[in-house]
């Protein structure tokens, strides 16, 4: 039976929390080092970001994953092999799956940042708060 924290026990903390801590240029360099070649600059159809969030997502397995993607598991493991060989990580390894799963973390806060920064930046008439021009999701 899972445990749940009276008042006075605090709840446990989560690795969103921990990264929430971290500074958003800190966050944002090492989501891009380490998804490097798996960012649209490098994959066009983002294929290879997403097989490796819902692999993530479940747990690492490979039927679960082939199911959530409407996949033959062949294709997913084919897939996970050139995330590997691409990041330089072993997805059987907890200490490599923890290492993206951050990456995941950090690469979708920054979007999202950035989305709402652009966004602020259309309303505001195309200049950003800080009065320098407009820039894109992906523009650094």
């Amino acid at each position: 039976m899972p445990h749940t924290p009276s008042p006075a026990t605090p709840s446990p903390a989560t690795l969103e929390q921990l990264l929430a801590a971290v500074p958003a240029d800190v966050r944002a360099v090492f989501s891009a080092r380490t998804l490097h070649p798996l960012l649209p600059a490098h994959d066009k159809t983002g294929t290879l970001l997403h097989t490796l969030e819902v692999f993530l997502r479940h747990d690492a397995s490979w039927s679960r994953t082939a199911a959530a993607l409407h996949l033959h598991v062949n294709t997913v493991r084919y897939r996970v092999q050139r995330i590997e060989h691409l990041t330089g990580r072993d997805l059987t390894r907890l200490r490599h799956r923890l290492d993206l799963r951050a990456a995941l973390l950090c690469h979708a806060e920054t979007t999202r940042a950035e989305a709402a920064h652009a966004e602020a930046a259309q309303e505001s008439g195309g200049a950003a708060a800080d009065g320098a021009p407009a820039r894109g999701p992906l523009s650094r």
